[in-house]
């Protein structure tokens, strides 16, 4: 939805994707981000912000991404081939670990690993796009959640696997009172990922010239969730 603006590249499996450290770094400097637990959820790495049984997926646990701890498995996940649109494959381990530290030290980006029963699943990140490039491409409006997204595994063979996950998580983004809206930003040319953003509910919006691609735009109200949720 990479470290905060860490990179480029998703997989047909990701719902969006990440950008670089630089765009980032570049866009600090504006208003202080919301509070803390006001629209987007953090805490010390190896934190639990979020914990839901989901019928037909299990336990699912989103915790805030340990550069340290979690760095095996997110290294494995970013360097495969078919993750080439998240951007992070070329770093090496110790630039990966670096990546995530300097998200972690963001009041406004932050970084998560989502397990299903213990297993790692998934990378989340969520930023405040009025601190991020993105932010100077469309009309921000409050309650605004940016989103990055990357599927690295699955665990036990499951039917609609994705769109049981997906919806969850987005159940999660939007449980905040003060989180208005889920904002995606996939490469254009992931049409796999554009495609499920659609499927999600995921209105399209305005193509748009970041430093690090061409992305799509989509939005996510949260009233609109809630009619899709009946």
């Amino acid at each position: 939805m990479t470290a905060p603006r860490t990179t480029a590249a998703t997989p047909a499996t990701t719902l969006s994707t990440s950008t670089s450290t630089t765009r980032v770094a570049a866009a600090h400097g504006g208003p202080a981000p919301d509070a803390a637990g006001t629209r987007l959820r953090s805490g010390p790495p190896g934190t639990v912000v979020d914990a839901r049984d989901v019928p037909g997926l299990g336990r699912l646990t989103t915790t805030v991404l340990d550069p340290d701890d979690d760095l095996d498995t997110v290294h494995a996940w970013v360097t495969q081939p078919h993750t080439g649109f998240w951007g992070l494959g070329g770093l090496t381990r110790a630039e990966l670990r670096d990546t995530y530290a300097f998200v972690d030290a963001l009041p406004s980006h932050h970084a998560f690993v989502l397990r299903r029963d213990g297993l790692p699943v998934a990378l989340l990140q969520t930023y405040e796009p009025e601190h991020d490039p993105v932010g100077a491409h469309y009309a921000v409006e409050p309650g605004d959640v940016g989103v990055h997204f990357l599927l690295g595994a699955r665990g036990r063979p499951t039917p609609r696997f994705s769109t049981l996950l997906m919806g969850a998580v987005l159940d999660a983004l939007l449980e905040p009172p003060a989180a208005r809206r889920v904002v995606i930003e996939p490469d254009v040319r992931n049409e796999r990922a554009v495609a499920r953003a659609v499927r999600q509910g995921f209105t399209l919006g305005p193509v748009v010239d970041l430093p690090d691609k061409r992305a799509q735009l989509a939005f996510l109200g949260r009233e609109q969730w809630a009619s899709l949720r009946g």
